[in-house]
């Protein structure tokens, strides 16, 4: 099964469009939403084409492909308008052997991977900079943002297939990649 990884679209229609484009053109079978989903949080600029009703309907559109979590910015006002949960701060998908811990990463992170046991891979978002690499045991990967990119990192995006994880741009180049 090959999933996309998408973390960090604070409301842009633009990038949610982009999100979708590359889901389809990835044809990946699931898109997990590692949070900050419709709002631009306070520390954030306005992104392009800020339009986080415009975003609930289209992401609304594919609720069967979708599994998500929390942000720091998504709020129960939000779960009001999605037709997929985005309620929890935590959630597991099992993919092959290992174990796949998905968060936003404003509550468990690298520094806080208490829930997590040998093997596993923590994939988070909330940095919007893009990392892929062995910590201990353990695997920690963050997709980076596809809407505000930070130190000047490219806006980005994640796909798993098999067990190769891969970090791309917009175009579809690899920026990271790492075997689990």
């Amino acid at each position: 099964m090959k999933l996309m990884f998408v973390s960090d679209i604070h409301g842009s229609i633009y990038y949610a469009k982009r999100a979708i484009e590359i889901l389809e053109k990835e044809k990946a079978q699931a898109l997990i939403l590692l949070g900050d989903i419709l709002y631009h949080g306070p520390r954030n600029p306005l992104p392009k084409e800020y339009n986080p009703k415009e975003v609930a309907e289209l992401l609304n559109k594919y609720k069967d492909k979708i599994v998500a979590i929390r942000g720091n910015c998504d709020s129960e006002v939000d779960q009001m308008v999605l037709d997929f949960p985005i309620s929890a701060d935590y959630n597991y998908i099992l993919h092959g052997d290992k174990r796949l811990f998905l968060t936003h990463g404003h509550i468990y992170n690298e520094n806080n991977m208490d829930r997590l046991s040998s093997g596993d891979v923590l994939i988070h978002g909330h940095t919007h900079i893009p990392v892929a690499k062995e910590v201990g045991d353990k695997y920690v990967i963050n997709p980076g943002s596809i809407t505000l990119p930070k130190e000047n990192n490219p806006n980005s995006y994640g796909v798993l297939e098999n067990n190769l994880f891969q970090i791309k741009d917009l175009r579809g180049n690899v920026l990271k990649s790492i075997s689990l």
